[in-house]
Order: C-alpha cells, then sequence, then structure tokens
C-alpha cells in the first residue's frame, strides 16, 4: 500500500493513512521533536457483541456474556508461555490493554526502541494461544475481577442505570460478564470470536509520535504480510424500544454516601459523523447546564444537596447513546427532581451559553494534538465507529444553535426516556 496524506490547516496537522493488503486501517500522525511515542491497534470487538455470524460460516451464534473482556486477558499469554508484557519491559515501554462496550485495543507508549515494541505489539495481536488449561486458569482470576466490581458503588450505579435505559441491548451487561456466564467460556468459543473480530479488516492501527511512517508501513508488512483480507464481521443486535426499561434501580452497597446517575435515552440510531455531530451537541448542553459554573450546580450546592462530584457523561455509538447526570448527595431523589424540574423550564440554551461551550470544546481538540495518547485514542475509537475525527473542524461546524436546541427537547424535555440509579449505604 502508499500512504494518503491529508494535511489539515486549520489545525496545523499531518495525518498519513491508508489501507493496509490485509485489510488493517493505519493512521499515523508525526509530531516531530516530541519524546513519548505511541501506538494504538484497536479490534470491534466489546460487551455488547455477544451475538455474530462467526467468518466463514452462515448461522448466527450466540457466546457467553463477557467474552470479549476474557479474550483480550487471554491475548497476553503467549505459545512459549511469556507474557507478553514483560518483553515489552524489557524494551522500556508501557503496555496496556482494556475493553469496553465496543472495542477492544492493545496499547504501549515509549520514548525509546519503538519500532522493536511495535513489531511486538503486531506479533501478540497477531498470535492467540488458547488451551484448556490457561482458560480455566483465567476464569478464577476474572472471576475475582467481577468480584471486586461487585462491589464497587459507582460501577453499579453505572450498569444499574443502564439496566433501567435498555431492555434488550447488551449495553446494559457488565463488560466481564458474571462468574457464571465466563463458566462457560472454552477455548472453541474464543478462536470463534478472534478469528471473527480480529480480522485485519475489522481493526485499526494508530502510530503518534517522532516516527517514521515508512519504517512503520515496512514493519507492519513484515508481520501482517502473510494475513488474508477477510470481511468485517457481522454482529446482531436486538431492537431495542425508544423509552426506557425501568424508571427507578436502587441497590445497598458499602459507600459512604448515596451515589445517583440520572439517565436521559437517546432513542436515535446514528451512523458515521452523525455520531460525533450528535456528541458534540450533547456536550454542549451538558456543559452548560450541568457543569461546575452552572446555574443549577451552583443552586444545588449552596443548598447542600450536592458536593464536587456532581458532573456528568455521554456515550455515542452506533448501537446506542444515552446522557448522565450524576453525583452523590444525601437526597438522590429530591437532586433528581430539581435537576428534571431545571431542565424541563430551562428548555433550551441561549447563544452565549452556545459559543462559550463550542469555544471549550474547540479548545480540547486543538490540545488532543499536544498529546500522543490523546490523538491515538481518539482517532481509534472514533474511526472504529465510523467518524472521520481528523475531519473534526467540519462536523463541528455542521452544529448549529438550532440543532442542539432540537436536541435539547428531544432528549432532556421527555420523561419517558429519564430514568434513575441510586446505591444507598448499606
Amino acid at each position: 500500500m502508499k500512504f494518503n496524506k491529508v494535511e489539515n490547516m486549520a489545525i496545523g496537522e499531518t495525518l498519513y493513512f491508508g489501507t493496509h493488503e490485509s485489510g488493517l486501517g493505519i493512521f499515523v500522525v508525526p509530531k516531530k521533536n516530541f519524546s513519548k511515542k505511541y501506538a494504538i491497534i484497536g479490534a470491534k470487538i466489546g460487551s455488547v457483541d455477544n451475538t455474530f455470524i462467526p467468518n466463514g460460516e452462515n448461522e448466527q451464534i450466540t457466546v457467553p456474556d463477557g467474552i470479549a473482556h476474557f479474550l483480550e486477558h487471554k491475548m497476553f499469554e503467549m505459545s512459549d508461555g511469556s507474557d507478553a508484557f514483560a518483553k515489552f519491559s524489557e524494551y522500556g515501554a508501557n503496555a496496556n490493554a482494556f475493553t469496553s462496550f465496543t472495542n477492544t485495543c492493545y496499547l504501549f507508549s515509549c520514548t525509546d526502541n519503538f519500532y522493536e515494541s511495535f513489531e511486538h505489539l503486531l506479533n501478540y495481536v497477531k498470535s492467540p494461544y488458547f488451551t484448556d488449561a490457561n482458560v480455566e486458569k483465567e476464569k478464577g482470576i476474572i472471576g475475582q475481577e467481577i468480584k471486586m466490581y461487585d462491589d464497587d458503588g459507582e460501577w453499579r450505579v453505572m450498569f444499574n442505570l443502564l439496566r433501567a435505559l435498555y431492555k434488550d441491548l447488551p449495553v446494559r451487561i457488565d463488560i466481564a460478564g458474571t462468574a457464571e456466564s465466563i463458566s462457560h467460556i472454552t477455548p472453541d468459543t474464543l478462536y470463534k470470536c478472534y478469528n471473527t473480530f480480529y480480522d485485519p479488516s475489522n481493526m485499526i492501527l494508530c502510530v503518534a509520535g517522532d516516527v517514521d511512517e515508512n519504517k512503520v508501513l515496512e514493519i507492519t508488512d513484515k508481520i501482517m504480510g502473510d494475513k488474508i483480507t477477510g470481511t468485517k464481521a457481522r454482529g446482531i443486535y436486538p431492537d431495542e424500544q425508544e423509552n426506557v426499561f425501568q424508571k427507578e434501580i436502587e441497590q445497598k452497597l458499602s459507600v459512604s454516601s448515596p451515589i445517583f446517575d440520572i439517565g436521559f435515552k437517546d432513542s436515535g440510531k446514528y451512523t458515521g459523523d452523525e455520531i460525533l455531530k450528535n456528541e458534540i451537541a450533547v456536550k454542549i448542553i451538558l456543559s452548560s447546564v450541568a457543569s461546575k459554573s452552572s446555574d443549577l450546580y451552583e443552586r444545588l450546592y449552596n443548598d447542600g444537596l450536592i458536593n464536587d462530584e456532581f458532573s456528568y457523561d455521554y456515550m455515542y455509538e452506533e448501537q446506542y447513546a444515552c446522557a448522565i447526570i450524576g453525583g452523590e448527595s444525601k437526597e438522590p431523589k429530591k437532586v433528581c427532581g430539581e435537576v428534571i424540574k431545571y431542565l424541563k423550564d430551562k428548555k433550551r440554551i441561549d447563544a452565549d451559553e452556545f459559543d462559550r461551550a463550542k469555544k471549550s470544546i474547540w479548545g480540547s481538540y486543538l490540545r488532543t494534538f499536544n498529546d500522543v495518547e490523546g490523538i491515538c485514542s481518539a482517532m481509534v475509537r472514533n474511526v472504529l465507529k465510523g467518524v472521520n475525527w481528523f475531519d473534526f473542524s467540519n462536523i463541528f461546524d455542521s452544529v448549529t444553535l438550532a440543532f442542539v436546541n432540537e436536541k435539547y427537547e428531544k432528549l432532556f424535555c421527555d420523561e419517558e426516556k429519564q430514568a434513575l440509579s441510586v446505591v444507598y449505604p448499606a
């Protein structure tokens, strides 16, 4: 392959990109004179991908919940008995991996020995090794991890909210699954997942730092040259109702103060750049109504109903989308009522709020390019869901005040789209 070169004059950055003969998408952002170098390879498989048609087959299968996370753990165990992390340590690199609802990523950062570390990254992600013995051993390790998160108040309040918002979509299921679900994982099911979702056509590689894009391509050719281009994985997801599944979910755990999350379910199904456009609109709204400089925050804080843990979040993916406002409060239901009433009474954001929020978001985007990790993480996260993140400025400019306020009314003023999750002290 030959790299395409794009120069974004609006931000003064250059991107090299292309699709390797194996099907792997490659993105390189050179950052001359940066000491830190970063590489990440991501596969479009997360906890929501438990039903799919395996590559080379015609019938759909359903695999145990938590298998994407389990697979991530097992990828670090190599056929010679060594651990992939150990090799990174020899090179002086910091390596990690994570599984989200929609993606699994493997990454490292370093200042020296970048190309050796990069070759190792591609090698071990390309070479799975699953046996009955090492799979059984991992079940105990992940089982302990699941137990730990079962007792985590902030983790539980979020997943309880997702269970309230969604009736059928597997985003309502814990990323690691349950002790029961992972007990059914076998080497065969792991290989089926790997061969389907770790096909290079279903993966993205991004590198940022003071690196030579041609050297990156040379190593990719060396490691991935024998991989046959396949097809993108075909995940199958249930239809989801527009309104929330449950209005409230409560739980008691060992927490010092009640923790709450208020969820707002976006029933829109977005693809490509529309995902980012709607995400920007929701971020503008949330920063205007729920940031620490907002009227709502000041009023609730002065009334002693919240503390500085009050915050907001959002999730915008191809399969689902929602916004969240949460924090700590001795009277979480009262806070929920106040938040809902404030949003309904306010009805829209004004031009000044819109302009301030947009300037802040644009500033955050520009600052991303001062951080190689930020560049790669944002690129992989967006490209895997079909968003042209390097064209952020054009998508950003398409977000108008009218579009934002249309989103406000649909997402934040409909009681049937709202749910509450609370974890109380046991």
